[in-house]
């Protein structure tokens, strides 16, 4: 399953809703790629989220 194992967002259900308002059911999957993090001089893999990421660059928590 897709979860972030940072921030721990999963995914989310909602409705996909037509131009005659009909709401059919639709789940929203987070964006998580598999990434390589150096912590302490030790890389780990690990599945994150996309906007994780940019808020882990913003803090300049990682580098790039």
């Amino acid at each position: 399953m897709a979860v972030c194992e940072i921030s721990g967002k999963g995914k989310m259900y909602g409705h996909n809703v037509s131009f005659s308002q009909r709401k059919t059911r639709k789940v929203f999957k987070p964006n998580v790629q598999k990434k390589t993090i150096v912590v302490d001089g030790h890389k780990i893999k690990v599945n994150v989220a996309t906007s994780t990421l940019r808020t882990l660059k913003k803090k300049g928590l990682i580098k790039k």
